[in-house]
């Protein structure tokens, strides 16, 4: 779960519902506007208008939890997008909190997973639109995210992901790293293979390769995603005379 979550609310409800949340996340900063002011501790009255609440958090915090209409959260952080691996996660709940939805950075921002754990403490039901969590395969961006693994070519992540969720065919090349990074049966679409040249052939439309060695042939490296894990350590030692 991210280290720093805003919740921005603009309804008594959305108060309400924010407190059951604090409950559970107390890391959590509460933002409500001041209109609704009462006694309640640990709350930040605002009385800027919510767009400038909006920019202000949006620089600020990991995770971003808005309880009020989709439509209105999506006019509100449009102009405030930069990137898929920075900008914060954003996720929506409804004024009765019947919905938790996962609306801005699902899977690098977390946002899928924080929507689930909210949806858990609310008793909602959390509204995931990934194509990878909707069909339970494999998200070719988070893949080794646990260990620590870096992406290399992140370029190539998303026409990956699209042969992924297509089942297309996927060769999974491995020389290095942690092992236990898919934790059941692998999708039918995709392969381990024992040599990296084999996702030369044409019966692999993609490839995953985990290794710390340099890639060098540029069909391989134009059709695959490139993650490199830990497995490097640089000594320094010192001889004193």
């Amino acid at each position: 779960m991210s280290s720093k979550v805003a919740i921005i609310c603009i309804t008594k409800n959305g108060i309400n519902i924010s407190k059951r949340i604090k409950e559970k996340i107390p890391s959590a900063s509460i933002y409500a506007q001041s209109k609704h002011k009462d006694s309640s501790d640990g709350i930040i009255w605002f009385e800027k208008n919510t767009k400038n609440m909006i920019e202000e958090v949006f620089k600020e915090y990991d995770s971003i939890i808005c309880i009020f209409s989709l439509g209105a959260v999506i006019r509100l952080i449009s102009n405030l997008l930069v990137d898929k691996k920075t900008d914060p996660a954003v996720i929506v709940i409804d004024d009765k909190a019947n919905f938790v939805i996962s609306a801005l950075s699902g899977h690098l921002g977390g946002a899928n997973a924080l929507s689930k754990s909210i949806a858990h403490i609310l008793n909602s039901t959390a509204v995931i639109t990934t194509a990878a969590d909707v069909n339970e395969t494999i998200a070719v961006d988070l893949l080794g995210k646990n260990f620590e693994w870096r992406i290399e070519n992140f370029e190539n992540v998303t026409k990956v992901s699209a042969h992924m969720v297509n089942e297309e065919k996927i060769g999974v090349y491995q020389d290095t790293g942690e092992t236990e990074w898919w934790d059941k049966e692998l999708p039918k679409n995709v392969t381990i293979i024992p040599n990296i040249d084999e996702l030369k052939s044409d019966n692999f439309k993609a490839g995953l390769i985990i290794s710390d060695k340099i890639i060098t042939d540029p069909l391989v490296i134009r059709k695959s995603v490139i993650y490199r894990p830990k497995s490097l350590v640089v000594g320094l030692g010192f001889h004193w005379d």
